[in-house]
């Protein structure tokens, strides 16, 4: 592992918590203009459709695959302008 890995990878974990903070406060406001409900559906709850079901989950990884790939490009490109090296 290269030094710049090992400077990152702290860097790169603590982005990553704030990425998943970020997903599911913005998965939340999302849901809540798309189904005008408060809270995405239980997947093992009885009255909620599958089709519901299945809207929630696929929004939802959807949202956190976009920010966990902006978070983890916008780190490494932080850590290259601060160190001059991008974190392989």
């Amino acid at each position: 592992m290269t030094g710049a890995k090992l400077l990152y990878k702290p860097f790169g974990m603590l982005a990553g918590v704030a990425g998943g903070v970020l997903a599911t406060a913005l998965f939340n406001q999302v849901w809540r203009l798309v189904a005008n409900k408060d809270e995405a559906p239980d997947p093992t709850a009885e009255e909620h459709s599958w089709g519901e079901v299945l809207a929630a989950a696929a929004l939802q990884g959807a949202i956190f695959a976009v920010v966990k790939a902006a978070v983890d490009r916008g780190g490494a490109a932080g850590f290259r302008k601060l160190t001059g090296a991008w974190p392989d």
